[in-house]
């Protein structure tokens, strides 16, 4: 069983690590929201195609939709919005980086806004060593280095827009016991549905022609990033854990750092992985857990 999650979990990895190398890449053809449309309208087709292959059929209530759009929008509308707009000011590495943090807000929006579990002083330790490995990550005593405030602000909202979703599906949508699969792609479509009148109506479609590079990224972005990927994931969460499919998030700024140095030639200054170092402790931490070995159930 363990080697049948883990050559799914290997996939996964690979493609949501690269997905920052994918937006960087796409931003040369299409605007931050062309981005988000684009990869959520390709994720969402590659995602209903998975669906109706399984036999499956998308849900037929309108509060089941009303739902997965709300979730839509935290988890990939707004979000994937944030970190193409966030990327054309600064790296992709340090966007990996930051988006390491999305379990230290998920912990605060559950504790304040949906109040669904008890404080929890390892979680809150967790979540003091993240905001400590934040300031380093950013070089706050530099006045966050050469990064734009406006970037470090979008893809703070985009870690947030993360932790409200997350404890939102746990309440509202998980409850409606539908497949994963078909969750998933309501997700995704609902959230290009709410795209599409902000990419046809806030400036051009397209920056510049298409090369093939920047046309593959945006596909690779969108049927993998947000459609394959999903799949991938809730297969891991099947036969592993929650627990392990949720390890993934440490793994995207060690591939994204590797592709961003040697693909982008970008940077990397001593204090972002020393920061990160924290960032990812403290994940670790918010998310409740304690370093003993024991054996997870889900």
């Amino acid at each position: 069983m363990r080697d049948n999650w883990v050559i799914k979990f290997i996939p996964l990895a690979l493609i949501w690590g690269s997905s920052f190398f994918f937006i960087e890449l796409s931003l040369e053809w299409t605007t931050a929201v062309g981005v988000a449309f684009w990869r959520t309208a390709l994720g969402a087709l590659a995602m209903i195609i998975i669906t109706y292959s399984l036999g499956l059929r998308l849900p037929g209530k309108a509060k089941q939709w009303l739902h997965l759009l709300v979730a839509g929008f935290f988890m990939s509308a707004f979000p994937f919005t944030m970190y193409a707009f966030a990327q054309q000011y600064t790296t992709s590495i340090l966007a990996a980086i930051l988006n390491a943090t999305t379990p230290m807000f998920t912990l605060l929006a559950t504790f304040t806004l949906f109040r669904a579990q008890k404080q929890n002083p390892t979680a809150i330790i967790g979540l003091l060593v993240g905001l400590v490995g934040v300031g380093i990550t950013l070089g706050i005593w530099r006045g966050f280095g050469e990064s734009e405030p406006i970037a470090i602000l979008a893809l703070i909202a985009a870690s947030i827009s993360y932790g409200i979703g997350t404890p939102y599906i746990r309440k509202y949508v998980t409850p409606m016991k539908l497949p994963a699969t078909v969750t998933a792609s309501v997700q995704v479509l609902t959230s290009a549905v709410i795209l599409l009148p902000v990419y046809l109506f806030t400036g051009p479609l397209f920056v510049a022609e298409p090369t093939v590079q920047s046309a593959g990224a945006l596909v690779l972005l969108g049927v993998l990033g947000s459609g394959i990927s999903y799949w991938l994931f809730h297969q891991v969460v099947a036969t592993a854990g929650s627990a392990v499919a949720a390890t993934v998030t440490y793994t995207n700024p060690v591939i994204a750092t590797v592709w961003g140095v040697l693909l982008l030639g970008e940077g990397l200054h001593w204090y972002e992985p020393a920061g990160a170092i924290l960032v990812l402790t403290g994940a670790f931490f918010a998310q409740g857990r304690r370093l003993k070995l024991k054996r997870q159930k889900t």
